[in-house]
C-alpha cells in the first residue's frame, strides 16, 4: 500500500494541487458526494475559490452484506444496478425493491437536511469537479454521473484520494478527465487509505455547505 491520508481535509488538499488549473473559475463548481466527500471537496472548493453542493447519491447495499453494492440511487429517479453482483449472489426483485425504498427515504432525508428549501445549483454549462473520499465498486459514482449527464454541463472532472486503477481507466472512457492521488491495482475498503476515516456527520455536511 502506497501512503496513507492523514484524514479527508488532508486528502482534499493534497487533491486541490492537482486541480490547479481549475482555479478562480466563475464556470467551475465542486459537488460532493455525501457524506464522506463533503469535507474532501470543501478543502478543493476553498483552494480553487470555486462553488460547491453535494450530489446526493444512496448505495443499494446488498442485503446483509451492505458495504457491498449492487448499484446506487440518486435525484431525478435514477436507478444504476451492478448486475453481475445481482446475478452472483441470486438476489431477487423483492430483495432489490426493499433496498430501494428504503434508500429513497434516506435519500429524501438527506435532501431535505442538507439543503433544506435551497435547489440545487444549476449545472448546465459549468465545468463540474465530482468529489467522494474514494471509490470502492463505483456505483455511487456512476449514479451521480447518469444524473450530472442529463444536466448539460460543459465538462465532467471525477476526482478521488483513492480509487482502483481499473475503476479509474473505465471512468476516462466516460468523463473528461479523472484525477486519482492513489490507484492500487487490487482495491479493499476506502478506510484502509487512511489514519483517520471516522464518519462524516449530517451536522458536519451542514456546516461545511453553510446551512
Amino acid at each position: 500500500m502506497s501512503k496513507k491520508f492523514s484524514n479527508r481535509i488532508q486528502a482534499g488538499q493534497m487533491l486541490a494541487q492537482h486541480l490547479q488549473a481549475y482555479s478562480n473559475r466563475e464556470d467551475v463548481l465542486v459537488l460532493a458526494l455525501p457524506r464522506g466527500g463533503v469535507p474532501v471537496a470543501f478543502e478543493v472548493a476553498k483552494l480553487l475559490n470555486a462553488a460547491m453542493d453535494v450530489c446526493i447519491v444512496r448505495k443499494l447495499g446488498v442485503p446483509r452484506h451492505k458495504e457491498l453494492a449492487m448499484g446506487a440511487i440518486a435525484s431525478e429517479n435514477i436507478i444504476v444496478f451492478n448486475q453481475d453482483v445481482i446475478d452472483s449472489l441470486g438476489i431477487d426483485q423483492e430483495q432489490i425493491t426493499a433496498v430501494v425504498n428504503q434508500e429513497l427515504q434516506e435519500l429524501r432525508r438527506r435532501n431535505q437536511t442538507y439543503r433544506g428549501n435551497k435547489p440545487a445549483i444549476n449545472v448546465k454549462n459549468k465545468i463540474v469537479i465530482l468529489i467522494d473520499d474514494g471509490i470502492a465498486t463505483g456505483a455511487t459514482m456512476r449514479a451521480a454521473l447518469t444524473v450530472i449527464q442529463q444536466q448539460q454541463p460543459a465538462k465532467i472532472v471525477v476526482a478521488v484520494p483513492v480509487a482502483p486503477l481499473n475503476t479509474c481507466e473505465e471512468l476516462r472512457l466516460e468523463v473528461d478527465d479523472v484525477v486519482c492521488l492513489q490507484s492500487p491495482e487490487i482495491m479493499s475498503a476506502i478506510g484502509l487509505w487512511y489514519d483517520d476515516f471516522s464518519q462524516t456527520t449530517d451536522n458536519e455536511v451542514r456546516a461545511l455547505l453553510g446551512n
